[in-house]
């Protein structure tokens, strides 16, 4: 008996720990008092619509692009056969590798008024004024989200296509139905699930980014809620935008996940053993050239042209780099991001186990509360964490609560499990449903039960799969800067937080090294990835 209540008291304790962020924001409203109704009121007459206006203007945008520009790329190397199209399928993933903040600033220091570009023009044809869009608008953003997000309906879409579509477009067009007409009436339909599912993961992340929002002006809901809270000190105004971005959220993750389900019923549907039979169509001549420039475009503008927009002030002032500050904040980076990794990857795997041994209710309800961090903006639990460490501090100040949450790396640690468990456990899962439950059986009967079946049959078939989460909650705590900006201990700056704080204050040249220090360990994922999908 006692050996079932500790697993169960742990998921509980770990159940409270990764929703509590939620719960707090949640349960702010009820503290709505007459002061929470004032600020409620001033809000709508006054910011929340504009804050609500931006944001819908801002994902529509950006989902009519990530939706063309990742529908359209991955057609071009699905379902046609052109020279280079095996380079694009890998290449079209490394915009992955690049924070969308860090696109951001390297296009605003090469397109803006005073930089290289206009400078140039001026220059060598006798022009005067502002010759290029301001970069730093609501049209910017768009662009910068859309060449940063465009990868998640790319993967996606991609998928779908090549399990699903080839067969098909080859039996109608043994029916005699044109080029056209095959790509109308069958391929966009197969992928329209998987175009909703990736379109749904890039809006969430557009709503969660801070570095885009804040360094372009942009008044959407993570910037009003960083505004709310460290401008105006209004904690309950912080809450009440968090619970709307969050309710936001919910909405495109029940659209992510029902696209999902799409998916899984299309593809037991339709996929069948001949379809790798169904060559991709070849291409010749102009459609060759159109199919480079779908591709290239969109490489280019990613990755390409950021990575030697950020080369070019990083060699010019390549003697006044400081060396030792950035080793220092690589090591503070390093070692958020390896501690962090280490923990959630641990908290992944006994939630898979448990999950795997005792499916019941609980296990369940812990695996979906951990699978929810993801969607989840930094800014929101954010302000789910210091909510309840204010409220606990103004009841019981000798605790010294709010000093172990907002001095130590308990919190920020904290955040990072909380957001990026879903990450990990992901990679988990997908390491689980290789493992035949034969095997477990056969464990059982030759007497090995509970840590003993972890530690010797799962164990050696799960280390690629741990080395793989690990590795991707390394590189996206090395990424985070909503919730590394507020919650990290003092003299702890991270290569994030470095990189915003000096684009904020227009020293883009130094920006430059802590930036591509971040594009060069954002590839590593993205080579694991490139080779998982030549593998399948």
């Amino acid at each position: 008996m006692l050996r079932r209540l500790i697993p169960s008291a742990f998921l509980l304790l770990l159940v409270g720990v990764l929703s509590l962020p939620v719960l707090a924001v949640v349960l702010s409203w009820a503290q709505f008092n007459a002061e929470a109704r004032s600020i409620l009121t001033q809000m709508l007459q006054t910011v929340l619509p504009d804050y609500a206006l931006t944001s819908l203007l801002l994902c529509l945008c950006v989902a009519l692009g990530v939706a063309i520009v990742g529908m359209g790329t991955a057609s071009a190397v699905t379902l046609f056969e052109f020279p280079g199209r095996r380079v694009f399928e890998w290449a079209l993933l490394l915009p992955l590798a690049m924070p969308a903040y860090v696109v951001a600033y390297a296009y605003t220091d090469f397109l803006q008024y005073a930089g290289p570009l206009q400078t140039w023009l001026r220059t060598s044809f006798g022009l005067q004024g502002r010759l290029l869009p301001e970069v730093r608008s609501l049209g910017g953003a768009v662009l910068v989200f859309t060449v940063a997000l465009y990868p998640y309906v790319y993967l996606l879409a991609r998928t779908a296509l090549s399990e699903r579509a080839a067969h098909l477009m080859e039996a109608a067009r043994l029916l005699g139905a044109p080029l056209r007409r095959r790509i109308r009436a069958v391929a966009l339909p197969l992928a329209r699930p998987a175009v909703a599912a990736g379109v749904a993961l890039a809006l969430m992340e557009t709503l969660a980014d801070y570095g885009v929002s804040s360094y372009f002006g942009i008044q959407t809901f993570t910037a009003g809620i960083y505004k709310a809270w460290l401008s105006m000190d209004n904690r309950i105004a912080a809450a009440q935008l968090a619970t709307v971005l969050l309710l936001v959220v919910a909405v495109l993750l029940r659209i992510e996940h029902a696209a999902q389900k799409r998916m899984r019923f299309a593809a037991s549907r339709g996929a069948r053993a001949g379809a790798a039979d169904a060559a991709p169509t070849p291409l010749r001549g102009g459609r060759t050239v159109l199919a480079w420039v779908v591709c290239g475009l969109p490489i280019a503008l990613g990755f390409v042209l950021p990575v030697l927009f950020m080369l070019r002030p990083l060699l010019a002032g390549w003697e006044q780099l400081p060396w030792t500050q950035f080793a220092r904040w690589s090591l503070n980076s390093v070692g958020l991001a390896g501690l962090s990794a280490a923990l959630a990857t641990a908290l992944a795997l006994l939630l898979a186990f448990a999950a795997r041994r005792q499916p019941h209710w609980l296990t369940h309800s812990a695996v979906q509360l951990a699978s929810l961090g993801y969607a989840v903006p930094g800014a929101v639990i954010v302000v789910g964490l210091l909510l309840p460490v204010g409220w606990l501090q103004a009841a019981a100040p000798q605790t010294g609560v709010g000093y172990w949450v907002t001095a130590t790396v308990l919190g920020i640690v904290w955040a990072y499990l909380v957001r990026f468990s879903a990450v990990a456990l992901q990679s988990m899962q997908s390491g689980y449903s290789r493992i035949p439950a034969s095997f477990d059986d056969s464990a059982r009967m030759l007497g090995t039960t509970g840590t003993g079946l972890l530690a010797r049959v799962h164990w050696p078939l799960l280390k690629r799969s741990v080395a793989a989460a690990g590795l991707l909650v390394f590189v996206d705590v090395m990424k985070e800067l909503p919730a590394t900006l507020v919650l990290r201990p003092f003299n702890s700056d991270t290569l994030a937080v470095v990189t915003y704080q000096l684009a904020r204050d227009e020293r883009l040249g130094e920006a430059a090294l802590p930036a591509l220090a971040l594009v060069l360990v954002g590839l590593l994922p993205v080579a694991l990835l490139s080779r998982t999908l030549r593998t399948r």
